[in-house]
């Protein structure tokens, strides 16, 4: 089995912080790579209430573009292929029957919430879960505080984040795209993706 991170999202569009950050985080927890999980659109748009979703098939190609030049990278259309967004850990398990030992890379801005999502000790003691600590989130402190996060808390890996992403974000690309800021644009995405946002470039 591929020993790697599984990287579950919007990437509403891609940004050179997803991207980076992943390349970061499976070297520092010492994997094999990272598998990009894309969401259903009508999850982000109905369940997030988030505006401005691209299709699953564009950032679905989006993200193999990028995967092209590096070969730690993965993308799975697993979501996008199910009839309604499928919970975290079923698709964890289903990446497990395709051949890879995926732990869950999340932000630490997902970290309290963990304890209310669905099947999550069993997402825990199963997979695992590398966490990218950003903001000076206090992420030692939430375990610590939250009897359910502290009993398994050996199976949660913490990862300090350089601050060199902090400021890029898909918001931000979807607000300098209807702005037109092509300079922005260029510094917050692959340079592989561009033509597929600015088609006349």
């Amino acid at each position: 089995m591929k020993n790697v991170l599984a990287f579950f999202g919007a990437f509403n569009p891609p940004t050179r912080a997803h991207v980076e950050l992943a390349d970061f985080a499976f070297r520092a927890a010492g994997r094999e790579g990272v598998i990009f999980v894309p969401s259903r659109a009508d999850y982000i748009r109905n369940d997030q209430g988030k505006n401005g979703v691209l299709s699953g098939e564009t950032r679905l190609a989006m993200l193999e573009k990028i995967a092209e030049t590096r070969p730690w990278m993965e993308v799975t259309d697993r979501e996008l292929r199910e009839p309604v967004q499928p919970r975290t850990y079923v698709t964890l398990c289903a990446l497990r029957k395709d051949g890879f030992a995926p732990a869950l890379l999340v932000g630490s801005d997902k970290l309290p919430e963990l304890p209310r999502w669905k099947y999550i000790a069993e997402l825990i003691r199963e997979f695992g879960i590398v966490c990218l600590t950003r903001g000076g989130d206090d992420c030692r402190g939430i375990i610590d505080a939250d009897p359910f996060l502290k009993e398994l808390q050996d199976r949660i890996t913490l990862l300090d984040t350089p601050d060199d992403w902090r400021d890029i974000s898909s918001s931000k690309v979807r607000e300098a795209l209807r702005q037109g800021r092509q300079e922005d644009l260029a510094r917050m995405v692959p340079e592989e993706i561009l033509p597929m946002l600015l088609p006349d470039l």
